[in-house]
């Protein structure tokens, strides 16, 4: 028996409603107008005009081309550059260029050379030739990675549980600045080009404390760790010239008394004779003379190494230690009224130990050893400014732009969103130099023209990835908010902050509503290219119908209010690939009349490998 007192007929719900609109699983909370997003092509393919073929089929309006290894831009035929101008044109796309992954810095993994970061700009501006074959009008986005092989420091961000325990002292004693604190660093010696790394460690050292023998625990930082290089090996240059003036002066100190007269003489009389013991004397003088000139050598070395790596005090230092050099060293001619550099011994002897102890006493030694990533910024936007002033010199107004992009966080130096506004800055600003100088141009103009020509990428994906080092979604949104403007491209990739696959987005955490929010109006209006290598890869489908539908694109032409959207297509017909939806059957259609059903997928019909539909193609009997 059935108690019906319970029973309820359920409501019948219908199909898709626009008034109760469903916004999916994978919706982001911000949704971008179709017309902005475009797709990457294979990064591993030359065969640009097939890719481009291939990817205009869900119909984006950007395609960009992944040309970014140096050799696949020369494999690409010029011919095709031009053709995929026109197929641009005809199919009213635009085509923008991922350049060569290269180290604008142009370090190694031997190390630095000037050569090396010559080449890089060449390859560089290779790039920029390409993209203004494929469109000669100009403004076409050619993206460049802030770092092609720089190594990504090793931070941490320290928890504000653990902060609230430090006190002000122990935070400064363990280096932590804005609640980071840094592990490891890359240095290089700009002498040799070569490099090394600092680690973060702790020493332990005795002391002596109110007749207690204590330990002393000092955390070495690695930045710490640069500024005693530094001061060591300053030291130990100095120390050994002064070990082996100590030895000059020995020498000096047992003969110059007697020598001296010979000396003299000699230098009246070359021809003079000398004794066995003069003789001896005199090759002693003749000694510790070559020994300070040696020494006046080595020191010119040090001199130029404290004034090239130097700051602007030391400079002003050495200025003064120069003018004091120069007095204690200098002498009257005897029979010329002018004044000359002494060859006595004893002269030379105290002028080259004032110049010892001088340089010795200055107040900071020459930073030979810097942070890599500070060398490889100041490299780097020599490069930027290079290849634009270059492009522009070229091309004009039409000249393609450089857009640096973050590389992926964790992995490659200078992926920071403070990292990136410096670049653009610094390039900006050598750009503007070159304008100035070079082309005579008003520094007002320069400036215009290299806001329009240097700006970034900002990739959502890449900075998303600080999160394994501890930061937090707000952390990566504050990244965002750096770089907003100076924005001219974006490229979309989600992941879960830890390895740098590829999704579309939605698909993985990172925060894209308050990132775009954060852009603003620059972030709205500019591309945006879906980079999703990862799902290709291993579902191999267009990650396009996905991203359509987490952006919430609209699905038709009209502006984003008045039309359905692509994330609530799961309303409509169970999403995008999933047929006609529960109260039309698919079999219905395939059995009566499918019309074009049965044409194969690729022509917007359900059937893989499908060869045609049900209509025959004869005329009524």
């Amino acid at each position: 028996m059935v108690d019906e007192s319970n029973f309820v007929v359920p409501e019948y719900q219908g199909g898709y409603s626009s008034l109760e609109p469903s916004s999916g699983e994978g919706f982001v909370g911000y949704r971008s107008d179709i017309n902005t997003l475009g797709l990457s092509t294979d990064p591993r393919s030359a065969n640009i005009l097939q890719e481009i073929n291939t990817k205009l089929a869900p119909g984006q309006k950007h395609i960009e081309l992944s040309l970014i290894s140096p050799e696949l831009i020369d494999t690409v035929p010029k011919q095709h550059l031009k053709e995929a101008n026109r197929l641009a044109k005809l199919t009213g796309t635009d085509v923008t260029v991922h350049g060569p992954l290269v180290e604008p810095s142009g370090l190694t993994k031997e190390g630095f050379t000037e050569t090396n970061r010559e080449l890089v700009e060449r390859q560089m501006l290779r790039a920029m030739e390409a993209a203004h074959e494929i469109n000669p009008k100009g403004g076409v986005p050619v993206t460049f990675h802030s770092a092609g092989m720089l190594p990504a420091s090793e931070i941490r961000k320290v928890p504000e549980s653990e902060l609230k325990k430090l006190s002000k002292e122990e935070r400064e004693e363990r280096g932590i600045v804005n609640k980071e604190e840094s592990h490891k660093i890359l240095i290089l010696d700009q002498e040799t080009g070569q490099m090394h790394a600092a680690k973060r460690d702790t020493k332990y050292y005795p002391t002596q404390l109110t007749r207690e023998r204590t330990i002393q625990k000092r955390i070495l930082t690695p930045e710490r760790q640069v500024q005693i290089t530094n001061d060591s090996q300053w030291s130990t240059d100095l120390s050994q010239l002064l070990a082996a003036k100590h030895r000059t002066d020995t020498i000096l100190d047992q003969t110059y008394d007697l020598a001296k007269p010979i000396y003299d003489a000699l230098e009246v009389d070359k021809n003079k004779k000398l004794t066995d013991t003069e003789k001896e004397l005199y090759s002693k003088m003749q000694n510790a003379s070559s020994q300070l000139e040696d020494l006046r050598m080595h020191l010119d070395t040090l001199y130029n190494k404290a004034y090239k790596y130097g700051t602007e005090e030391n400079r002003k230092e050495l200025g003064k230690i120069s003018l004091k050099f120069i007095t204690d060293i200098s002498v009257r001619h005897p029979t010329e009224n002018v004044t000359v550099a002494s060859n006595d011994p004893k002269i030379q002897s105290h002028a080259v130990q004032n110049l010892m102890e001088n340089l010795r006493s200055m107040e900071h030694s020459p930073k030979v050893h810097i942070k890599l990533e500070d060398f490889a910024m100041k490299k780097s936007t020599q490069t930027f400014a290079n290849t634009a002033f270059q492009a522009y010199e070229k091309y004009g107004e039409s000249s393609p732009i450089i857009s640096i992009e973050n590389p992926p966080a964790g992995m490659f130096g200078l992926s920071r969103g403070e990292d990136l506004k410096n670049m653009v800055v610094g390039s900006r600003e050598k750009f503007v130099e070159k304008m100035v100088k070079e082309k005579n141009m008003g520094e007002g103009e320069a400036k215009e023209i290299a806001e329009k020509m240097i700006g970034v990428t900002w990739d959502v994906g890449h900075i998303n990835q600080l999160r394994k080092a501890g930061f937090t979604e707000k952390d990566v949104i504050k990244e965002t908010e750096k770089i907003a403007p100076y924005l001219k491209h974006v490229h979309l990739s989600d992941n879960f902050g830890v390895e740098n696959v590829e999704l579309p987005m939605g698909m993985g955490n990172v925060p894209l509503k308050e990132m775009m929010e954060k852009l603003g109006k620059k972030g709205k209006e500019a591309r945006k290219i879906v980079e999703a290598g990862n799902w290709w890869t291993q579902f191999r489908i267009n990650p396009m119908g996905q991203t359509f539908e987490n952006l919430g694109s609209p699905m038709y032409a009209g502006g984003m209010e008045s039309s359905p959207y692509w994330n609530q297509s799961v309303g409509l017909q169970q999403g995008y690939f999933g047929g006609y939806g529960q109260m039309l059957p698919q079999i219905n259609y395939e059995t009566f009349g499918a019309g074009f059903s049965n044409l194969p997928m690729e022509l917007g019909g359900q059937r893989q490998g499908a060869q045609g539909s049900r209509m025959s193609g004869k005329g009524m009997e």
